[in-house]
């Protein structure tokens, strides 16, 4: 029933840096866009970046200029490269297609990884 499954979460220190990764099986990679959503305590989830099938990327404002998506058709695999990590960037990271529309997703939202920001 999972079909994005996401890692690289961890504890991490302000200013310093963490590389989430996020599989997809094939059938999904190929054909779509991907993207990483954010979810804070008592805060709805977020927009944070995606990717399209051409490596053409889109950010969120509170990210810009601080994290790179990126994907690797050979692998499946999309990343997402927290630089300069702030206190405000700690919540649970989740993988998904984008939908037609913003803030739409394509599939069910999965385990996400937890990102855990303190000095």
């Amino acid at each position: 029933q999972v079909q994005l499954v996401e890692s690289g979460g961890g504890l991490v220190q302000p200013g310093g840096s963490l590389r989430l990764s996020c599989e997809a099986p094939r059938r999904i990679f190929v054909r779509n866009a991907l993207g990483w959503w954010r979810q804070a305590p008592g805060k709805p989830r977020e927009f944070v970046a995606s990717v399209d099938e051409q490596s053409v990327s889109t950010y969120g404002d509170s990210v810009k200029g601080r994290f790179t998506i990126s994907r690797d058709n050979t692998k499946n695999m999309a990343y997402l490269q927290m630089n300069n990590i702030k206190l405000e960037d700690a919540a649970v990271y989740y993988c998904n297609v984008p939908g037609q529309f913003p803030g739409y997703v394509r599939y069910g939202w999965g385990q996400g990884t937890q990102v855990t920001v303190s000095s």
